[in-house]
Parts: structure tokens; C-alpha cells; sequence
């Protein structure tokens, strides 16, 4: 095969990494594609943690037969066994004869000792580095390497920067288009974080309801609410089974007679305003992406987290074409005292959303390297 069909089939494996990507944490999305004689002989992609492997599950999907075939992987075959066998063994003892892969894992139980494993059982082995396959897995790789979750940012506000009427009204300020690419990125989240005041103002449910997005491999992320004293009403719609109300209280402080389920509490030594302190606990409990939605405040909060080493890594800004006027609410709550200390962020790419537009952007200080 020539260079140009290894990169076209990595990109392929790329498409059914996706298809796990809202179920596998806290592993990465992982695919796989099987080769021989120039036939695809086996596709596979990783679904849920504990059960199968990409590589595995690829094999299957090829009758168990890949003796001289070549094996696409998106991600490097892990090396070590643990819920489930080391992947770069199990291509051994299959026969596999070359295997062409996407990136290298960063998790230090693996980190180039796949690729070693398969080296000197004397398969062929090739790493691409594909930004697109570094992308696939940004999350697990700041979760592995940072010790914190990949953060995005969401904000839905009018021409002139504001996300509410001074009321406290804002459903909703973007059209239906926008509300469904806010869906596919809770379901790509392994947890969605908002603050009390959006629990009191909006009563939002804040998990996955698009019916295409449910009939997939889906689990709805954690819903992570910012409550410092529990003021919130515990008749809140968002308190249910899947909630974890993050406070400064005593341990032992909780809400009385949630009504939808089990709600979990979590006491921070700092209170959630410790932003570093959630995001490492969120990181503890296996979230390898989180999606902010919530107010100016906590959206202000996470945009002053540091210029050096910001705690987000992407903002999905959607801007609808109103004026709400001045007696509205800003989107992010920030105090700046001249233009040199503003919190500068570099635009990727933009999208008109039905009327609205959507921004995706970066740390201006990151953007280098993305």
C-alpha cells in the first residue's frame, strides 16, 4: 500500500472512532479497519470501557482470520492488560503483518510500548501523528497529561454581547439549529457544568434529549451544579439521577427530599469556586471532556483562569443577529481595567447556524499550537 491509502484508511478509522465517542470514557474514542489483498476485511471501534477494543473488535468483525492483513488504528494498540487484554498482543497472536497507526497513546502505560510490543514480534509498524487523530482524543490526553478534563465553552448571546433581559429572560435568544449543535455537544461531553444561578433563572434539564442522539451508543453526562451554600431549590428539574451538586458546606451538607432520584454532594475545601480543584476531581472520576454551560459568572470565572495556562481549551460562542439593549445581562462577567489586560482568544473557524453564527475559538496564547 502506498503512503497516501495509509493516511486515507487512518482517516477512515477516524469515522468509526466517532461513533464511540459518547459512550467510551473514560478511554478514548478509539477505530479500527482491516486490510488484506487490498479488501477491507473487518471494521471495529471501541464502545464502552471494560468491553472490547477497536482491535478486537475489528477482528471479530473479520471472522477472527487476519493472518498477512494490515490493521489501521486510529490510536496505538495498548500494551497492558487491564479490564480487558493488551491489544498490541492480542494483533500479535492474530497474525497481523503491518499496522499503520493514527497517533501514539500519551498514557505512560503505553506511550510507544504498543509499537514496541508489535516491532519486535516483527510487524511492521507506522505512526502517521495525524492532527485530525490528536484531535480525536484531546480530551484523554489532557485528562492523562493534565490532570484535568479537556474544557469547552458555550455561550449563546445577541450582537451586543448579552445573554439575558436584565428580567433574567433568555429562552431563547438562538434559534432551533443552534439548540440542536448545543445537543451533539452534550453528548460528546462526559459532563455538563452550571452554576445555581442558571438552575434558578432557567430551570434547564442540561442533558441529551435529540432523539437521533439517543438512539446511539449514548451516555448522558454527569450534570455538575455550582452551588456554594445549596440555594437552589431542590425541586429544580436538574436534580435527579445523574446530578452532582458541587458546594462548600460541611460534608454532611445536603439538600433535603431531593423528588427525581439520587443526588450526589461534593464539599471542595475552596468551595466551587476553585475552578483547578473541580476540574481535578472531575478528572479523578474519569471525564475526559466537559462542556460549560452556565452564566456570565462562571463563564467569566473560566475565562480569567489564568493567561499562561487558561482552564478552557475552546469556546462555542453562538451569536444571534438581536439587540437585547443596555439593561441586559453581559455574557461573561469580567472586570478589565484597560484594553491590554482583555482576554484575548484566536477564532478557528466559523459557521453560520441557520440565522446564527457560530464562533469556535481558542486561547489566543494556545492557538499556536492547535
Amino acid at each position: 500500500m502506498t503512503r497516501q491509502s495509509d493516511t486515507l484508511f487512518v482517516k477512515a478509522t477516524l469515522e468509526l472512532a466517532a461513533l464511540g465517542r459518547n459512550s467510551c470514557a473514560p478511554n478514548p474514542p478509539v477505530g479500527c479497519m482491516i486490510v488484506r489483498d487490498g479488501q477491507v476485511i473487518g471494521r471495529g471501534y471501541h464502545q464502552t470501557a471494560g468491553q472490547g477494543h477497536a482491535e478486537v473488535n475489528a477482528i471479530a468483525d473479520a471472522g477472527g482470520d487476519i493472518a498477512g492483513a494490515t490493521v489501521f488504528v486510529s490510536l496505538e494498540p495498548c500494551a497492558f492488560v487491564g479490564r480487558t487484554p493488551a491489544c498490541a498482543q492480542t494483533l500479535i497472536d492474530a497474525g497481523a503483518q503491518r499496522v499503520v497507526i493514527g497517533v501514539e497513546d500519551p498514557h505512560p502505560q503505553v506511550a510507544g510500548k504498543g509499537c514496541q510490543m508489535l516491532r519486535d514480534a516483527g510487524i511492521e509498524v507506522r505512526v502517521l501523528g495525524l492532527p485530525e487523530a490528536q484531535q480525536m482524543i484531546a480530551g484523554f490526553v489532557s485528562r492523562i497529561l493534565k490532570k484535568r478534563p479537556r474544557v469547552v465553552l458555550k455561550s449563546a448571546s445577541s450582537l451586543d454581547g448579552a445573554v439575558a433581559l436584565a428580567s433574567g429572560e433568555s429562552q431563547w435568544i438562538t434559534g432551533q439549529p443552534a439548540r440542536q449543535v448545543v445537543q451533539e455537544l452534550r453528548a460528546q461531553s462526559d459532563a455538563v457544568i452550571t452554576g445555581a444561578g442558571t438552575v434558578m433563572a432557567d430551570d434547564p434539564q442540561l442533558n441529551v434529549r435529540d432523539p437521533e442522539l439517543l438512539q446511539g451508543h449514548l451516555v448522558q453526562p454527569l450534570r455538575v451544579v455550582l452551588d456554594s451554600t445549596l440555594r437552589a431549590s431542590p425541586a429544580s428539574q436538574i436534580f435527579s439521577d445523574g446530578t452532582l451538586v458541587v458546594h462548600g458546606l460541611d460534608a454532611g451538607a445536603h439538600y433535603a427530599s431531593p423528588t427525581r432520584g439520587e443526588v450526589e454532594y461534593m464539599a471542595l475545601a475552596n468551595g466551587p469556586r476553585d475552578l483547578a480543584g473541580l476540574l481535578e476531581a472531575l478528572a479523578e472520576r474519569g471525564c475526559n471532556d466537559v462542556l460549560i454551560e452556565a452564566g456570565p459568572k462562571i463563564l467569566g470565572s473560566f475565562l480569567q483562569s489564568g493567561s499562561k495556562d487558561p482552564l478552557w481549551d475552546e469556546w462555542v460562542c453562538f451569536i444571534a443577529p438581536k439587540v437585547l439593549g443596555r439593561d441586559s445581562m453581559s455574557v461573561a462577567d469580567v472586570t478589565i481595567a484597560d484594553l491590554a489586560r482583555s482576554h484575548a482568544a484566536k477564532v478557528l473557524d466559523y459557521t453560520l447556524i441557520g440565522d446564527d453564527l457560530q464562533l469556535r475559538l481558542v486561547p489566543a496564547a494556545g492557538a499556536s499550537a492547535r
